[in-house]
């Protein structure tokens, strides 16, 4: 994949979590990202880790566009210095304008909305609604849990084994980039259930 003026949505948590290392990817991620021409898409927040990863993208001289809700913006989270922030209505809103302008996917830690916006997103590549990479970065083994509960669902009949190819992973913001470097479109395999 190209990265040069891709969008290319980040999903991480809004809280730094207690590892370091959890900071140190997130800005790692938004300066490669930055470095290699893509725009990072994130959630527009100011704190956490998702305030890292724009705070490193535009330290690097990138383009960050964040999509926050309105009800956030009011609590005064949303960041004040992005390249474009999108204020939106709702979450509803605000992942479906992360999703279009997306080209592709990488999640960090996070907590309950960063689940469920992976799982979204790899749920709508199930169902063939899109055929782009989709990047979890394990952090010091902070998906491991996640990860062995999707192998459950695989040994317990609830997924296919091809589901698993869904999402690559990775060990650090650095392997992210290099898997979205190399990412290739799929074949018609996307969205078969069988």
């Amino acid at each position: 994949m190209q990265l040069r003026g891709a969008g290319i949505t980040v999903f991480c948590g809004s809280s730094p979590g207690a590892d370091p290392r959890f900071l140190a990817q997130a800005r790692a991620l938004g300066a490669a990202l930055a470095c290699d021409g893509a725009v990072v898409v994130y959630g527009g927040a100011s704190v956490g880790l998702m305030g890292a990863v724009a705070d490193a993208a535009l330290a690097a001289g990138g383009r960050v566009t964040g999509v926050i809700p309105r009800p956030l913006v009011e609590r005064e989270l949303a960041h004040r210095g992005l390249t474009q922030l999108h204020v939106v209505e709702t979450m509803h809103e605000r992942k479906a304008l992360m999703s279009r302008q997306a080209h592709g996917y990488v999640v960090l830690p996070g907590g309950f909305g960063t689940w469920e916006e992976m799982l979204e997103v790899v749920t709508w590549k199930q169902m063939g609604l899109h055929k782009k990479p989709v990047v979890l970065v394990n952090v010091g083994g902070y998906y491991a849990s996640l990860l062995a509960q999707v192998q459950t669902a695989v040994t317990d009949g609830f997924m296919r084994p091809h589901f698993l190819t869904y999402i690559t992973v990775v060990e650090s913001a650095e392997a992210a980039v290099a898997a979205l470097r190399a990412f290739a479109e799929p074949g018609e395999d996307i969205g078969k259930w069988a």
